[in-house]
């Protein structure tokens, strides 16, 4: 039976990509298919295919099932900015309807485990009124947080996880990406959030040496996901 999940972090620079990069991999190494999406992505480099995004060349590393670069990320911008900022400068409408055909197709790959991850946290503005939360909406996918623990992420966490809830989805499971080791108090921290949180963790990842999605892997347990 496929899994589809759509992973949000509880803000930008928390290491989504990373996780779900791990993720992807935990599920090859299950012998799962693998696919993944990046509807919208800025801060990518000019090549001579055209622009790539380092987040999303990531993802597309770990999908066993066959996807070019512009069916995993079909919307890519230059500039790091904000993608509702960068589409504008571009003079594109960046709609949550520009964004669905393209992630719908992903999902009809019907891969055994595929993660559409988002830009930055919950709600992302897109064009007009619209925000990337509104895709996840429409898609209907169970949701995973990746929490990047430091100070503050205790009620960053509670809130994306409230936001989640009020829109109607459900919080699959989430990741703590410990982003600060110094981290006061850091075992209390964790505990707060397996407390608050109503869902398991799937991992702690901590500092990794060597960032690769196979070492990411070995810290996340797929079986806890529903």
């Amino acid at each position: 039976m496929s899994q589809a999940y759509f992973i949000t972090g509880t803000d930008t620079d928390v290491g989504k990509t990373t996780v779900a990069a791990g993720l992807l991999h935990a599920a090859r190494q299950a012998g799962m298919s693998t696919a993944a999406g990046k509807p919208v992505a800025s801060g990518c480099d000019v090549t001579p295919k055209g622009l790539r995004n380092a987040d999303a060349l990531a993802l597309l590393a770990e999908c066993s099932v066959p996807l070019t670069y512009a069916q995993v990320n079909p919307v890519a911008f230059e500039p790091a900015i904000a993608p509702h900022l960068a589409a504008r400068e571009a003079g594109v409408a960046l709609t949550v309807q520009s964004l669905l055909g393209p992630m719908r197709e992903v999902l009809a790959l019907d891969a055994d485990f595929t993660l559409i991850e988002g830009a930055g946290g919950w709600r992302v503005p897109l064009a007009g009124q619209d925000n990337l939360s509104d895709l996840a909406i429409a898609l209907g996918l169970p949701v995973i947080l990746v929490v990047g623990v430091r100070l503050g992420c205790i009620s960053h966490a509670l809130l994306t996880a409230e936001a989640i809830a009020r829109d109607g989805l459900q919080l699959a499971g989430w990741v703590a990406n410990i982003i600060d080791p110094a981290t006061s108090r850091l075992e209390e921290n964790l505990a707060t959030l397996a407390e608050r949180l109503p869902a398991p963790c799937l991992g702690r990842v901590a500092r990794i040496q060597s960032v690769t999605a196979k070492a990411v892997a070995e810290h996340l347990q797929l079986d806890l996901l529903d």
